[in-house]
């Protein structure tokens, strides 16, 4: 009997948690899950939304896809908690820094995938992500970038210029009603990368609560093309079922409602 695939479902895989080690000396607390008996086709390495606001490895979108996507689409999920933030899997070492020292925690990611021979590695950026995504993931080991709710804080038009030259593939999923950047602006403001990909979502909001299988099909529609979309909604193997009460206070907090670090929103600089 096929069962529904919900929030707290955990489809197979082969799950182990790592830690990443940063070039100014941090220790990164973080999860690899990949699919059981088979190379992945692919491998996304997550970065997180801003961690004073809630945001950390096990925000929804994050988690549900280190939940299915082994199963579902044969790809590797590797996820972390950035320099000084906190969920169920423990705490990074170091202190938020705005976007500056968590250029060494990308770079560490990035790293851990290609020392462990992942491949067809793509970043996947969910807001502050998306910041940290721009300016520090343009990089020989990563074959292009997903940005979620992109909010262009912490990111300037030279980090775009960087993408443009490049040529990555560069896919940014935009909510129609974003707190920050709607669709029409990003379309805008993404034209200075002639390859990258401007998607409106009707109806979604900035943490994406209630669209995360539109995000997670829309990734794997760009990461493996071969799998079969939409992704399934039920499952007809073995399932476990997670606890995701332990965030119940901790949804990626109202960003519109808090000071946010950094940069003015709409800021180039």
């Amino acid at each position: 009997m096929s069962t529904p695939i919900r929030a707290s479902s955990i489809l197979p895989g082969h799950r182990e948690d790592i830690e990443l080690h940063t070039a100014d000396g941090l220790t990164l607390v973080g999860e690899l899950a990949r699919p059981v008996g088979k190379e992945p086709a692919g491998t996304l390495v997550c970065l997180h939304p801003l961690p004073t606001h809630g945001g950390m490895m096990d925000s929804h979108v994050f988690r549900k896809a280190a939940w299915r996507l082994p199963a579902l689409a044969d790809l590797a999920v590797l996820r972390f908690n950035t320099r000084g933030t906190s969920s169920v899997r423990g705490t990074s070492e170091g202190t938020f820094d705005n976007a500056v020292g968590e250029r060494f925690d990308v770079a560490a990611a990035i790293e851990y995938a290609e020392f462990a021979e992942l491949p067809n590695v793509w970043l996947v950026g969910w807001s502050f992500g998306t910041d940290l995504t721009l300016k520090y993931g343009c990089d020989p080991a990563v074959a292009g970038a997903i940005l979620l709710s992109p909010p262009l804080r912490f990111s300037a038009p030279s980090d775009l210029e960087h993408w443009a030259q490049e040529g990555k593939p560069l896919t940014a999923l935009v909510p129609e009603f974003d707190d920050y950047l709607r669709p029409d602006e990003a379309r805008r403001r993404f034209a200075a990368v002639p390859q990258a990909e401007v998607v409106g979502v009707p109806g979604a909001k900035h943490l994406w609560v209630g669209d995360a299988e539109t995000v997670l099909d829309e990734i794997v529609r760009r990461v493996n093309p071969a799998a079969p979309l939409p992704l399934p909604r039920t499952w007809d193997g073995p399932m476990a079922t997670g606890d995701v009460s332990a965030y119940a206070d901790r949804t990626v907090a109202s960003f519109a409602d808090v000071p946010v670090p950094g940069p003015k929103a709409g800021s180039a600089d």
